[in-house]
């Protein structure tokens, strides 16, 4: 056996990262199943506190609080028609008509089933798939990287909710952001005004912690209803029949190959892939009327697809070094706390660290299945917590976990004033995962332009001509095309009718 799957296996089947992954699985459900709370904001929170452990174990942890949160969602979803994670809404569908039937325990154990088989199609995918890009990946140069960068935050723009401007504008405020700084290139400090502190630059996890901790306290603080909701459902039998099986398997397997290849995009994620794994799962049913009544296929259909986008969105963070969602983009920094860059370069130098995290990822779904059938009453309980009691304990975690990533009072005032943005940008409707792209892919793209044109002594048409960049230039083109040429195309057929 290749002895690098064989170290892999032994970091990964430790003790102490089966624990760590179980425990972030636990907390990852809790935080999903409250409304309002999200695994980016609990990755966000966390991440820092990962340095005093090993790669892997820190890794394994975060990855169990990824896979719960995901999963988390769907129990507010069915039990109080709030979809706890934005991947859930569609699964409330379906899910909270079934389960005010009395048949709450029923939809709770096809959420369970789906997001386990589609979490583990979608780490197959990475298994089968990642190993060959990587190689592929390791033929870019600098044009390349650049244009995969503009790939990444066009699309992520283009599928921001409301306002395409927004989109770009919140992209463009996270490409000011990492200018700040020295000058990769010369050296010459930009934006500090002659502050010592941002010689170095912004530290991009005290601004996720803002982003997405603080934001939410101010967004929830500012709410009129700062109570938990109860769910007066009953949890009766969770295991699906037999004939809920063969009901929704080929619905899981559809959804899941959906989910997992909207998860290899990059910004894209789950709660995409679930809406498009739901509608396709209508639009081929025998009966789409039933859609929304609570069906068991209404549920199966976007936690299936949800869950298999998280193993599509390691795909682009592992092979090309480009996060595939707003959660891996925050894991680059847990990479990069133990000195570990994703990317093709990593499956040649540190092979042991991807198959532990394989590993882990085929564990942690394991813990999924085994949480959710023996621990839903417990999580259902979860969402009753009152928010004045749990807003103080995250906004604790949000000063803790910035100070402790450089143990720099800095990081602290960095973490608020980003709160503070992020809660207008909420309140304002400006996407956040366009600003976060922006900030991680910001230095990539600024690097790689300036090398190419040193390269190509200033001829810019080299930047679009080389072939691989001439690929990625030319499926951007047709991504902003395409659904003008639809809209268009319906226009005249409703014209000619």
């Amino acid at each position: 056996m290749n002895p690098d799957i064989l170290a892999g296996f032994s970091l990964a089947f430790t003790p102490e990262a089966l624990i760590l992954c179980l425990l972030g699985m636990f907390f990852g459900i809790i935080v999903g199943a409250i409304p309002g709370l999200t695994a980016t904001m609990a990755i966000a929170i966390l991440t820092p506190f990962t340095f005093s452990l090993s790669a892997i174990n820190g890794l394994m942890m975060l990855t169990g609080i990824y896979i719960g949160g995901i999963y988390g969602g769907s129990i507010s979803a069915v039990l109080l028609n709030i979809p706890g994670t934005p991947s859930a809404l569609m699964t409330a569908l379906d899910g909270n008509p079934m389960a005010v039937r009395g048949e709450a325990g029923r939809a709770l154990g096809l959420a369970t089933v789906s997001s386990f088989f589609g979490g583990m199609f979608g780490v197959c995918v990475l298994l089968t798939v990642a190993p060959f890009l990587a190689r592929f990946a390791l033929k870019f140069g600098a044009a390349e990287y650049f244009a995969l960068c503009c790939f990444g935050l066009s699309v992520v723009a283009a599928l921001s909710q409301g306002s395409l401007v927004r989109g770009f504008i919140s992209a463009g405020l996270g490409l000011f952001v990492v200018c700040i700084g020295m000058d990769p290139i010369i050296g010459v400090p930009r934006f500090t005004y002659g502050s010592q502190e941002l010689f170095a630059g912004i530290s991009y996890i005290p601004i996720m912690i803002g982003l997405f901790g603080i934001a939410e306290v101010l967004t929830q603080l500012t709410t009129k209803e700062m109570q938990g909701v109860t769910a007066t459902q009953k949890i009766g039998r969770l295991w699906p029949t037999l004939k809920d099986i063969k009901v929704i398997w080929k619905v899981v397997l559809r959804s899941a190959g959906i989910g997992t290849f909207i998860g290899a995009l990059p910004g894209a994620g789950g709660a995409i892939g679930s809406i498009l794994g739901y509608n396709e799962a209508k639009r081929i049913s025998k009966y789409p009327e039933k859609f929304g009544t609570g069906i068991p296929e209404g549920i199966a259909a976007p936690e299936s697809a949800n869950n298999s986008a998280i193993g599509g969105a390691f795909i682009p963070l592992l092979t090309l070094g480009i996060p595939g969602d707003a959660i891996t983009a925050i894991l680059i920094g847990a990479f990069m706390i133990h000195n570990l860059t994703p990317g093709p370069l990593l499956y040649r130098d540190n092979p042991e660290i991807i198959y532990a995290l394989y590993f882990g990822l085929l564990v942690a779904h394991l813990y999924l299945i085994i949480l959710g059938m023996s621990c839903a009453k417990v999580f259902a309980k979860a969402i009753t917590v009152p928010k004045n009691l749990l807003m103080p304990i995250i906004s604790l975690f949000c000063i803790v976990g910035s100070f402790a990533y450089a143990n720099r009072l800095f990081d602290v005032m960095v973490m608020l004033i980003f709160g503070v943005i992020g809660y207008y940008m909420r309140k304002n409707q400006f996407p956040i995962a366009p600003m976060i792209l922006g900030i991680v892919l910001g230095p990539i793209f600024e690097l790689n332009l300036r090398i190419a044109l040193q390269l190509a002594e200033g001829d810019i048409l080299q930047l679009f001509t080389r072939p691989i960049s001439a690929v990625l230039w030319i499926i951007l083109l047709l991504m902003f095309i395409a659904p003008k040429i639809k809209n268009k195309s319906l226009k005249d057929i409703a014209v000619n009718d």
